[in-house]
């Protein structure tokens, strides 16, 4: 298993054209900064990510590795648009063609999250009086799933995943942590997203569940996917991560 390693440059992000990206990657992260500024501490700057590249092939799962406050989650939040990077690229292989994540406008953005970019996170979004089942099959139905067949996908995930059927038409609302989990998983799974983000997918599962989370996973690498993971697990991720990329906190 390989291990890669962020580092710094003194000298700023080197940009790339297409034509320079890997021809057979879906992802590639290309010298990444991000910092935060504490404007309620005199303005205080501090980076969390410098110079953090990666590129990610079909088939293989990377794992995200380090210390809390590392900068993992930020790397994570980083690739999905919810953070803007202050310098570097995110290129990613949308529909046949390479889109830069970093520069996006939020239209292209919603367009990538729906047909290319998929995120499980550790927290599912409720709507009251939505059900399970639809909140799980809600993301094939906007690419135009027949609502049946979009559901009938998401109760065999939910049947794999343990989840009791008298949930699924019930409000995910007062359900645990890791039966809203599960939902999550399978609202993510349901789509065959070519590039999958994982952000502790098994944190609040029992070792039955992790089990059918790594079938999942191996999968979704079998059909070519390409995966990028923080797992708290030290077990689920030697299973299924390829390579490693280590964070270590910034002075």
């Amino acid at each position: 298993m390989q291990t890669l390693q962020t580092h710094a440059r003194q000298n700023g992000s080197a940009q790339r054209s297409v034509a320079d990206l890997p021809e057979t990657a879906l992802l590639q992260a290309n010298q990444l900064y991000k910092g935060f500024t504490l404007h309620n501490q005199g303005g205080i700057h501090f980076p969390v990510l410098r110079d953090v590249s990666l590129t990610v092939n079909p088939g293989e799962c990377v794992a995200l590795v380090g210390a809390s406050g590392s900068g993992k989650s930020t790397f994570m939040r980083s690739l999905y648009a919810n953070y803007r990077t202050d310098s570097g690229e995110i290129w990613i292989k949308h529909r046949g063609q390479w889109q830069d994540l970093a520069a996006c406008e939020p239209h292209a953005i919603m367009s990538i999250r729906r047909h290319t970019l998929g995120y499980i996170s550790q927290f599912l979004r409720v709507i009251p009086r939505v059900s399970a089942l639809e909140v799980a099959a809600e993301p094939l139905m906007e690419l135009g799933v027949e609502p049946e067949a979009a559901k009938d996908k998401v109760r065999s995930l939910f049947t794999r995943l343990n989840l009791p059927e008298r949930l699924w038409s019930l409000s995910p609302t007062t359900f645990s942590g890791g039966e809203k989990q599960r939902v999550n998983i399978a609202r993510a799974f349901a789509v065959d997203y070519p590039v999958l983000l994982l952000d502790e997918p098994t944190s609040a599962l029992d070792t039955a569940n992790q089990e059918v989370v790594i079938h999942l996973i191996e999968e979704r690498k079998a059909e070519g996917g390409a995966l990028i993971g923080i797992f708290h697990d030290d077990d689920v991720r030697n299973r299924v991560c390829n390579r490693f990329l280590t964070f270590r906190p910034h002075d």
